[in-house]
């Protein structure tokens, strides 16, 4: 598949080919089944402190003639705590098992609990072949949300020298992406607190800009909101798939095609 190569100012300069890992079938499931597990992997494990809920004495008596006892007085055996106490009259309330103020949990969650999840290699590199070649597909580039007539848009590896964001907006826009950064500054207020849980705007997706080695352009571009610059050796299915949902808008280096090529990352298709 031939595509057109973009000089800095948005001009076509010439047509080069697509290395061969844009030529596997889109697997949609294989990409979903990458995605979850690279955000397997990055869930910090989390749980209850051990002893929380269970720091207080309720140890009460059920037998006859003791002194701190609950015998004969007519309440449940749920564990309670002293308040208050004069002579043998104690003032109880429940404490420890849970239903109580400030008891335990019944079932909290356990630190030790293991989240990552593994996939096979094989597996993987199909996914991110996969999801490389739903960036070459238009209706499902534009069926994920983003405003653009062109697909895989490859562009001179100058950009890489760039370290400003105002540079990076004025190269978006000669690449005739002005309606895609106007859809990322649109802000749209949830409706109920249910789902928004400290989140009040949702974060949109925006371009994803591929280049060849280590570079300032990343650090560039954090100022623009939805872009994102990734390495070619560390991409993945989920940059390249957000939410498992196929059809990224990718913007690659020339340079960042040819590693692609003559290394055969990810297990070249041929």
């Amino acid at each position: 598949m031939k595509v057109d190569l973009y000089n800095l100012q948005g001009k076509t300069e010439k047509k080069i080919d697509l290395p061969g890992q844009f030529n596997e079938p889109v697997r949609k499931d294989l990409v979903k089944k990458a995605v979850l597990t690279v955000q397997a992997n990055k869930r910090q494990p989390y749980g209850a402190k051990p002893g929380a809920g269970m720091r207080a004495s309720s140890k009460v008596s059920r037998r006859r003639r003791k002194y701190r006892g609950s015998y004969g007085r007519g309440i449940s055996r749920v564990p309670r705590k002293v308040l208050n106490r004069r002579g043998t009259q104690f003032y109880y309330v429940g404490a420890t098992a849970p239903g109580t103020v400030k008891g335990r949990r019944a079932h909290p969650p356990k630190a030790e609990k293991i989240w990552s999840k593994k996939i096979n290699l094989i597996e993987k590199r199909k996914a991110i072949r996969s999801a490389l070649a739903a960036t070459t597909n238009l209706d499902l580039i534009q069926k994920r949300g983003h405003r653009t007539n062109k697909l895989t848009l490859v562009i001179d590896s100058k950009v890489e020298n760039i370290e400003k964001a105002k540079e990076i907006k004025k190269i978006l826009l000669a690449l005739g992406l002005e309606k895609e950064l106007k859809r990322l500054q649109q802000k749209k207020v949830r409706a109920g607190k249910g789902k928004a849980r400290g989140r009040k705007y949702k974060k949109k997706k925006g371009p994803l800009l591929v280049t060849s080695k280590p570079c300032n352009l990343k650090k560039a571009a954090r100022n623009l909101q939805g872009v994102e610059v990734c390495e070619i050796k560390k991409i993945n299915a989920e940059l390249l798939a957000p939410g498992a949902e196929l059809g990224r808008l990718t913007i690659f280096t020339q340079e960042s095609l040819n590693i692609l090529k003559e290394k055969s990352l990810f297990g070249k298709k041929k």
